[in-house]
């Protein structure tokens, strides 16, 4: 058992819960195991259909707990590399999960909670929240990909503001700029969340694991990777027992059922 994490089963989606409230869900150790396990789960289990990430009490993640950064003055650099490494595997956990990762953020995020929710692939926030790069703050710098992963989605000048003042954003500025998916009022960010949960449910799992890896892969590829990379996928797609199913459905003029095509393809 976790003290500060747990993972709940509902069926066709994982919910994992940070309960670290004394910390407004500070990153911990649970976190990290539960979640990694959620995910590793979520990736061989064919019925498991996404995972969605939430905080308690209010606040999505507070990043490091800075109680814990000051011991890491007095280790080696090899120990601080180590460490920062754990986040590291966990956001390269969430990136490669063939399964879509949804962040409901309630309250807000901060520091490396910030980089855990762009991580996700989709975000559920609530409308007041507020995420913020305060690192230089504290004499730090981003980490967990958050610098590669605010210039993909944000304007240059607005990411500098993000992490050379360490000014925050709301949740309303980044959905105007299409960088959040969903902004919702406070109290329904997690039915929100849980519902885009059910829709994603509802389609073909395996072609949307490749979906994801197609649209991760994207910033980091030139075109010709790319198209080369989409061509594998498409020809790895139509062989399977979705893509046999979602074409019937269309020629037969009705709702394609992907559930019955799961774990087949």
């Amino acid at each position: 058992m976790h003290e500060l994490a747990r993972c709940e089963d509902h069926g066709d989606h994982l919910i994992v819960v940070n309960s670290n409230t004394s910390k407004r869900s500070a990153l911990s150790p649970d976190l990290y195991r539960v979640l990694v396990d959620a995910l590793d789960l979520a990736a061989r289990e064919p019925r498991i259909t996404s995972v969605v990430l939430r905080g308690e009490g209010g606040y999505f993640c507070a990043g490091g707990d800075l109680s814990l950064l000051a011991t890491r003055r007095e280790m080696s650099r090899d120990q601080r590399l180590a460490r920062i490494e754990e986040l590291h595997d966990v956001i390269r956990a969430v990136l490669i999960c063939p399964k879509p990762v949804i962040a409901a953020v309630e309250g807000g995020a901060a520091g490396a909670g910030v980089s855990l929710a762009f991580a996700c692939d989709m975000i559920v926030a609530d409308r007041d929240a507020t995420f913020t790069a305060a690192y230089v703050k504290a004499g730090l710098v981003p980490d967990g990909g958050l610098t590669s992963t605010l210039a993909a989605h944000l304007p240059r000048e607005l990411v500098m503001r993000m992490t050379l003042l360490g000014e925050p954003v709301t949740a309303e500025r980044l959905f105007s700029l299409g960088a959040i998916s969903q902004i919702e009022p406070a109290g329904n960010v997690v039915p929100a969340a849980l519902a885009l949960a059910e829709r994603l449910g509802a389609g073909p799992s395996g072609a949307q694991g490749r979906i994801k890896a197609l649209v991760n892969s994207a910033h980091t590829s030139s075109r010709v990777e790319q198209m080369n990379a989409e061509r594998d996928a498409m020809a790895d797609a139509i062989a399977d027992a979705e893509a046999a199913e979602g074409i019937a459905a269309f020629l037969e003029k009705r709702r394609p059922d992907f559930t019955k095509a799961r774990g087949t393809t």
